[in-house]
């Protein structure tokens, strides 16, 4: 199976919490996509391309850990493009979350996506299709920063609205309310 395939079967399986969040849509969307797009799961593609991403949360301290993206200096969850050696998208976003906040032992919340998300971003590509996981950061994890970040710090459910935009609010309540 590709990761094409991979991620086909999971946003068909993906039943959004709330209908009217307009993630019904972004499901058919994101479906949609990958059936017009063979290398939908690719940076290459230009109409744009499936990310995964993971929130990394710690529910014992209450806290999430976010990264001060280096590229777009914005507090975000970890997350990225899919690479050619990801299998599923949940690899290719427990990878991600590993490797940008240097956590062993993620674990991603059970139940599959958390969220997605579609936004722009600059040329040459036009716009990231995300995948949102949870990822539960094991007892006593120490995060270590990767060059992809300028800053990684954790920060209590109700300091996030104040230093992440939109987006990452609404993950942590979806992945809150699945706790």
């Amino acid at each position: 199976m590709t990761l094409h395939d991979d991620a086909t079967l999971v946003l068909k399986a993906y039943v959004p919490e709330d209908e009217a969040d307009g993630q019904a849509e972004l499901r058919r969307g994101y479906l949609d996509h990958l059936a017009q797009h063979d290398d939908g799961m690719w940076k290459a593609c230009g109409a744009g391309h499936l990310t995964a991403s993971a929130l990394v949360i710690d529910p014992e301290r209450g806290k999430v850990l976010l990264t001060l993206h280096r590229k777009l200096r914005m507090w975000l969850q970890m997350g990225g493009h899919c690479e050619e050696q990801d299998a599923t998208l949940e690899a290719a976003a427990l990878r991600e979350a590993t490797e940008e906040s240097g956590i062993t032992g993620l674990t991603l919340l059970p139940g599959g996506p958390v969220r997605l998300d579609r936004h722009p971003i600059p040329p040459p590509c036009t716009w990231h299709l995300d995948v949102q996981y949870a990822a539960l950061a094991p007892p006593g994890a120490a995060e270590r920063i990767s060059e992809e970040s300028l800053e990684l710090r954790w920060f209590g459910y109700a300091d996030v609205p104040g230093v992440a935009d939109a987006s990452v609010v609404r993950l942590l309540e979806a992945t809150r309310s699945r706790l």
